[in-house]
Formats: structure tokens, C-alpha cells, sequence
């Protein structure tokens, strides 16, 4: 996760602190809304990915779906996101993940109604 967190804090110009949470955001809600064997594929590929997933964050009370999207992305912005810098890290971490595993991510976009329109 070192490497994907200095892309987005490189590229985002966020810090390391907000960058791990950010990312921890995105794949709380992830794990909580995309099949379960495609989560698993997508985080071995990301190695400390797993470590980054807790009971918080990625949607709140919505937790699934384009309101869990919306949710996340609600999320995003209460950390101290700006929707520039929100954009910046989803698309970074969305690149990063397709780098090793581009068909499971874009089954796990498809497979979570409402997505698509954030990646």
C-alpha cells in the first residue's frame, strides 16, 4: 500500500495520513457492496489492502449500491476531501488495482449498481 499511497499523496497532493484513509474508505465500501470471491481476488492482489478494511467508513448507513457510492463519496468529503482531490483518489486507486487485476476490478464496478458513474 506504501507505493499506492505515495502515488495519490505525488499526484493528489494529499498527506500519507489522509491518503491511507482515503483508500481505507474506498475499500471498506467495496468489501461491503462487490460479490465477496471478487473482493478476495482484488486484495490479494494489493498486498496490506486487507489491513486497511475495518467495520468503519465506506458508506455508513448506506452501505450498498449507488447509495453506498454516495455514501463513500459523503465519506470522501468529511475526511477533508475536496471532490477534486475525491476524483483524484478514486482514480488512482482504481489505475493501481487494474494494474494487476483489470478484469476482477471492472467486474466489480459492473457488479455494484451506481458505480460506474464515480470511476
Amino acid at each position: 500500500m506504501e507505493e499506492l499511497i505515495g502515488l495519490i499523496t505525488s499526484k493528489v497532493g494529499i498527506d500519507k495520513e489522509l491518503a491511507s484513509k482515503a483508500i481505507s474508505i474506498i475499500l471498506n465500501f467495496l468489501n461491503k457492496s462487490a460479490p465477496e470471491e471478487k473482493m478476495a481476488e482484488l486484495l490479494s492482489s494489493m498486498p496490506g489492502a486487507s489491513d486497511l478494511i475495518t467495520d468503519e467508513g465506506g458508506g455508513g448507513m448506506f452501505s450498498g449500491g449507488a447509495m453506498g457510492a454516495m455514501g463513500a463519496m459523503n465519506d470522501l468529503t468529511s475526511a477533508g476531501l475536496s471532490m477534486g482531490q475525491v476524483q483524484g483518489v478514486i482514480s488512482e486507486v482504481v489505475e493501481y488495482a487494474r494494474k494487476d487485476n483489470g478484469a476482477v476490478v471492472d467486474e466489480i464496478v459492473s457488479s455494484i449498481p451506481g458505480l460506474s458513474q464515480f470511476v
